[in-house]
């Protein structure tokens, strides 16, 4: 067979640099060490400053770097295996849930969203937003929706909002007789919101794992979680426990 035309095209500049860089970070520096600037970097390797960005954001990307406020540039810990869905039939809430509820408020959902619940794009829905954190650091964060259809007796609720209000809808949402779920996991950016509650930069590579809740074969819940791409290894199932490692820095811990 003919060489493809795949196969002559010369491996890009930025990725042979990620590949030395690689290198240089497995022998050279340790966890969270500061990396030198852009201008030492690209002068070191001899390649220009744009070359240099594209071959940090790619390491950013497989988790081997992390950009902090304030700091710079650093070597990231290996990744935290975050187990996603490890229970089949659970409704958002559970006593094993490792969410943390933080608001919920009562508005109109995003037009995607109203149209995966079956709803009315003005119809308000209960909002809940909750946070995960693992090994001390945040790791994800959620906006849970609920339509009211879901949560039909549910009750006056002293608080307007807050942490008190979050748990009173999922308990009520958990009365209901939860069939399946259905999920799925894309790679995105870090929006302005998301970017804050996890620490990091807007425009960071995040893991967004979209999680439909059905009953009565109708979304009585839609879960938009956002994960740190750079610290978190998403885990499916009961054991989560097949790994495949790479290399020193991306092993699990």
């Amino acid at each position: 067979m003919g060489t493809t035309q795949l196969e002559r095209v010369p491996e890009p500049k930025y990725w042979h640099l990620r590949t030395v860089l690689s290198e240089a970070l497995d022998s050279e520096f340790e966890v969270g060490e500061v990396l030198p600037n852009e201008r030492d970097l690209a002068a070191r390797f001899g390649v220009a400053r744009a070359t240099l960005r594209q071959a940090l954001e790619q390491l950013e990307l497989e988790g081997r770097l992390q950009r902090r406020r304030g700091v710079g540039t650093t070597v990231a810990p290996p990744r935290v295996g975050v187990a996603v869905g490890t229970r089949e039939h659970a409704w958002p809430g559970t006593a094993d849930d490792a969410w943390h509820p933080a608001d919920c408020h009562l508005a109109a959902p995003p037009a995607a969203v109203a149209e995966a619940l079956g709803t009315d794009r003005d119809e308000p829905v209960h909002t809940v937003r909750r946070s995960r954190v693992s090994h001390g650091q945040p790791v994800a964060a959620e906006l849970l929706y609920i339509p009211p259809s879901s949560v039909p007796d549910l009750t006056a609720i002293d608080a307007p909002s807050g942490p008190a209000r979050a748990r009173a809808v999922l308990r009520e949402l958990q009365r209901g007789n939860l069939e399946r779920q259905e999920r799925a996991v894309e790679l995105g950016s870090a929006g302005a919101d998301d970017a804050k509650e996890l620490d990091r930069l807007p425009g960071a590579p995040v893991l967004v794992v979209t999680t439909r809740y059905l009953t009565e074969d109708r979304t009585a819940a839609l879960s938009v979680a956002t994960y740190r791409a750079d610290t978190c290894r998403l885990t499916f199932g009961d054991s989560g426990d097949v790994e495949i490692h790479h290399g020193p820095q991306t092993q699990a811990s």
